[in-house]
C-alpha cells in the first residue's frame, strides 16, 4: 500500500499504529533532549508545554500540497490507506511513544522521575508530525477524545480544507500561512488544487479559538511584501503568529539551497515589519529555533 514510503520514515524513526494505515508517532528531537534533562523547544518557552511530555503524531501522512520547503520525500507518497478510528488512535498513542524513547531509558542523564512522566503521564500531543492531518476524516472527533483523555493539543495545517478547520477546537489551532498572495503561493506550496480561497476561510475561523498562524520565511520566494501578510493577519485576528526560518532539512535540500535558510537576525526583522503593520508585537522569540513569537497589541 505504502511500503516504500513508510520503509524510509521507519529508518528515520517513524512508528506506525498498524501495517494498512500511516497513522504514526515519532518523539522528537526536543522531547528526547528534555528527557536527558536539556532545553526543552520554543513551545515550552512560548506555551509552557514540557518537550517530554508531548507526543508528536499524525493520524495520515496523506498530503494535497508539495510545498518546496518541506522535509519529506514526495517520491512515494501515500495514496490509499485504510484509517484507524479516534479510539485506536487514542488508546495505542502512549504505548508508540515509550516505544519511541525506549533506547533513552538507560541513558545516565534520564532520571526515573522523567522517565515516568514522560512515557506514563504525556499531557500534550502535537499533531503536526508529517502529512495533511485534516486529510483524515476523523480529526474533530479525535481531537475531543484525545482532550476527554486529558491530553492538551495542538493542530497543525495547511488550511486547505476549511469544512474541517470550522469543527475543530483543539487547544491551539496553528494554520500555516507560507505566502502572501496567491501566486507565490502556488511557486512555493504547489498544491494540488484551487486552495487559496479556502485557506482564507480557515483563517476567517481562527478568532473564534485560540490559535496561531504560522510563517515560514525561505529567502528569495516569499520574504516579500510583509504590508500583504498584516493585512491577512489583521483579518484573521489569530491568538499568536509564529514567524519561523526556514530549515535546510531532508528531503527539501534536493529543491532548494543552504542560501535560502534565513538567519533568526533576519526572520526578527521580517517579524518587526509584519507586526507593525498589523498591530502586533513581538511577544518572544527564540534564536536556536529561529522563531519569533508575536501577539496582539493591548
Amino acid at each position: 500500500m505504502h511500503s516504500k514510503a513508510c520503509d524510509a520514515l521507519r529508518k528515520q524513526g517513524y512508528l506506525f499504529f498498524s501495517p494498512d494505515s500511516s497513522a504514526a508517532v515519532k518523539p522528537c528531537m526536543w522531547s528526547k533532549r528534555a528527557l536527558r534533562g536539556g532545553d526543552m523547544c520554543y513551545k515550552h518557552q512560548f506555551y509552557g508545554i514540557e518537550s517530554h511530555r508531548c507526543i508528536q503524531m499524525t493520524p495520515t501522512l496523506r498530503c494535497n500540497q508539495r510545498c518546496l520547503f518541506c522535509w519529506r520525500s514526495m517520491e512515494n507518497e501515500v495514496v490509499h490507506e485504510i484509517e484507524l478510528t479516534p479510539d485506536e488512535i487514542v488508546s495505542g498513542v502512549r504505548k508508540l511513544h515509550k516505544k519511541g524513547l525506549a533506547g533513552y531509558k538507560p541513558h545516565k542523564d534520564v532520571t526515573a522521575e522523567r522517565w515516568s512522566t514522560a512515557t506514563e503521564t504525556p499531557n500534550q500531543v502535537a499533531i503536526s508530525l508529517s502529512g495533511e492531518p485534516t486529510c483524515y476524516s476523523q480529526l474533530p472527533q479525535l481531537v475531543d477524545l484525545f482532550k476527554e483523555n486529558g491530553y492538551t493539543v495542538f493542530v497543525v495545517s495547511n488550511g486547505t480544507r476549511p469544512w474541517v478547520v470550522q469543527r475543530l477546537y483543539p487547544t491551539q489551532m496553528y494554520l500555516s500561512l507560507d505566502a502572501p498572495d496567491e501566486e507565490t503561493y502556488t511557486m512555493l506550496c504547489r498544491p494540488k488544487g484551487d486552495y487559496w480561497e479556502r485557506i482564507q476561510e480557515s483563517l476567517s475561523y481562527l478568532s473564534s479559538r485560540r490559535s496561531a498562524i504560522r510563517m515560514t520565511l525561505v529567502k528569495g520566494l516569499n520574504d516579500h511584501s510583509p504590508e500583504k501578510y498584516a493585512r491577512i493577519i489583521a483579518d484573521a485576528a489569530p491568538t499568536f503568529v509564529e514567524v519561523k526560518g526556514y530549515m535546510y532539512l531532508g528531503y527539501s535540500r534536493s529543491r532548494l539551497s543552504m542560501e535560502q535558510m534565513p538567519d533568526h537576525a533576519y526572520v526578527r526583522s521580517f517579524a518587526e515589519k509584519v507586526a507593525r503593520l498589523s498591530g502586533y508585537r513581538i511577544r518572544d522569540e527564540s534564536p536556536v529555533s529561529r522563531v519569533v513569537c508575536l501577539e496582539e497589541e493591548l
